[in-house]
């Protein structure tokens, strides 16, 4: 209808992708449940909204009413910031994970920058996790195991993220073979009072441990989830019971 306002996400998307709004760097720590050491840290891109907080872009990148080029355009940015951020205050103790929407895998731009981006890393690539969500439904099994391969050719590993959010997530982790598997906070929610999703998490910790991959539990955010993922056998957690993610440079890495 003529002068209805553009929808609040296309408005955001735009502010953000024409430098109205500039990209913060956060960092979140990755802690062993065993000893309650920082092991590494995940790098978020978070904008200020216009409510003047800073908000992250997940919801923008997974948007389905924004077109796949607009999300790739946004990925690339805030995949751009990360590396240069990083480039300029490193992560020298830490393994650092970084997100990657695997819609950029898909385009040659991606490449192009990446190798930039390495290459002016201060700390080596192997110490790179790249954090793949499950891809969308247009995406090619094959042509993202190739994908795979050309990334861990540049040195950089992998982490599968969002495991038990989808039906297609035990396939998509078999495919990729990734360094690290990431368990979805919808799995530990409340995982102290379901002995069913302790039982799950407690199975994936024994595959973890037979196939020497890393394994965290995202979203941990009350004491008695903790335990209960402790209770598990999961080696590494995430979560707002560890702190809050904070600016780059705050984190004492």
């Amino acid at each position: 209808m003529l002068g209805e306002p553009p929808p609040v996400n296309a408005t955001l998307l735009t502010s953000i992708l024409t430098g109205a709004r500039q990209a913060v760097t956060y960092a979140q720590s990755i802690v062993g449940l065993k000893d309650g050491e920082t092991k590494a840290q995940e790098m978020l891109t978070r904008f200020p909204s216009p409510d003047g907080r800073m908000r992250s872009v997940g919801s923008l990148l997974q948007d389905l009413g924004v077109s796949p080029d607009l999300r790739v355009r946004l990925d690339l940015l805030c995949v751009g910031s990360v590396f240069e951020a990083l480039a300029r205050d490193p992560i020298t103790g830490h393994l650092v994970f970084v997100n990657i929407n695997p819609l950029s895998l898909d385009h040659p731009e991606f490449w192009t920058r990446l190798q930039t981006w390495v290459w002016n890393l201060p700390i080596p690539p192997h110490r790179i996790i790249l954090e793949l969500a499950e891809p969308g439904p247009d995406q090619a099994p094959d042509q993202l195991g190739a994908h795979s391969r050309r990334l861990r050719d540049l040195g950089l590993r992998l982490a599968v993220a969002g495991l038990g959010t989808g039906q297609a997530s035990l396939l998509h982790m078999a495919r990729l073979a990734p360094d690290f598997i990431k368990v979805d906070r919808s799995l530990v929610q409340d995982l102290h009072r379901s002995p069913y999703r302790a039982a799950l998490l407690s199975a994936l910790a024994r595959f973890a441990e037979r196939m020497e991959v890393g394994y965290v539990a995202e979203g941990i955010e009350t004491m008695a989830e903790l335990q209960a993922a402790i209770d598990a056998g999961v080696p590494l957690g995430q979560g707002y019971v560890f702190g809050e993610p904070q600016p780059l440079g705050r984190t004492g890495a």
